[in-house]
């Protein structure tokens, strides 16, 4: 089976964060015995990217034998479904179907058309892959599956804490609240954060909050390691990684109840979600830092290692292309019995 990914984010020199779950998954499917191709829509002008991609897509399919088209984002999607050649499977990743939050945790009007297009587009799709059941929600297709982001647990396990701060030169005596995310990206809601470091701060000066994105995903482990609670205040998400990857480094989390944090934390000791309240968030925290234990996160999570999720997606593409045969075949015998007439 020959499967040509495409996707408009995939990590770069500059940005080793940019899409790297796409990445961890295209080499998790490699592992899995599936031939790989990527197809990486970029250039200067981020509008220009997606006609310019209708053409790249066209002459890799005639160049090469590919079976199957997976695209990541209802934009790429579109893209990819403009050929009929092969089969193509979207996965939705959030915002494409839950739409695009802003500041003050409105949405914007834009959005709602891009996730009116989102809906359109998993009706002409072979299937969509969605991260969670919310998700789900938003298509009345059959071809919808639910299948959350992988974690690499080779990459995200434990190290030992003092080793971890001395490998990126952190204080061995401070308490680090960690927020991986982009602080620019209204949906993270840094601005809670910020607030709910300050309030800890106040109290405690030996408390800091570090902020990390464009990271390497071997140092984001570290920092996992490094720090000794995850603060994760977010307007909206759907099946974030960055939860998974912290559970997988038995970090403590501190949350708030969006997209399947609640589900995928579930009864673990040290992990908690909460409403967005400085005063709830601190609290909590600072029942961790008086504790300062690891979580058993990564026994919580097993099933979202990367072999078991490859198997579900190439169950999928597997189904999709027996859909194709079995439509090929009935073709050709209805045109036997025109013939014969």
């Amino acid at each position: 089976m020959k499967v040509l990914i495409m996707t408009a984010m995939y990590p770069t020199p500059a940005n080793p964060a940019f899409g790297s779950f796409v990445r961890t998954q295209a080499e998790s499917l490699k592992r899995a015995g599936v031939e790989i191709e990527v197809l990486v829509l970029g250039g200067r002008f981020r509008k220009l990217i997606y006609p310019k991609g209708i053409f790249q897509l066209r002459r890799r399919l005639a160049g090469s034998s590919i079976d199957l088209v997976h695209a990541h984002y209802s934009y790429v999607g579109m893209i990819a479904r403009t050929q009929w050649k092969v089969p193509v499977v979207v996965t939705f990743h959030g915002d494409d179907l839950l739409g695009t939050v802003m500041e003050g945790g409105k949405k914007t009007r834009s959005s709602a058309l891009i996730v009116a297009a989102g809906k359109r587009l998993a009706r002409h799709v072979d299937a969509a892959i969605v991260q969670t059941s919310e998700m789900a929600s938003k298509l009345e297709q059959p071809n919808v599956f639910v299948i959350p982001h992988e974690v690499d647990f080779e990459v995200f396990r434990p190290t030992e804490r003092q080793q971890a701060r001395a490998a990126l030169g952190l204080a061995a005596g401070k308490k680090y609240l960690l927020f991986a995310a982009n602080p620019q990206v209204p949906v993270k809601r840094f601005p809670l954060a910020k607030a709910t470091g300050d309030y800890l701060r106040k109290r405690d000066p030996s408390i800091e909050l570090l902020v990390v994105s464009k990271e390497t995903q071997e140092r984001l482990a570290l920092y996992m390691s490094a720090c000794d609670a995850l603060l994760f205040p977010s307007y909206q998400e759907g099946s974030p990684n960055v939860i998974k990857q912290a559970m997988a480094c038995n970090l403590p989390i501190v949350a708030t109840d969006v997209g399947d944090v609640r589900q995928v934390v579930g009864k673990t000791k040290g992990c908690y979600v909460l409403k967005p309240s400085v005063t709830e968030l601190a609290v909590r925290i600072n029942e961790i830092l008086a504790d300062r234990k690891r979580t058993d996160g990564r026994e919580h999570i097993r099933h979202l290692d990367s072999a078991a999720v490859s198997e579900k997606i190439i169950r999928v593409y597997e189904q999709v292309l027996r859909k194709r045969e079995a439509r090929f075949v009935d073709r050709t015998q209805n045109n036997l019995l025109i013939a014969g007439k």
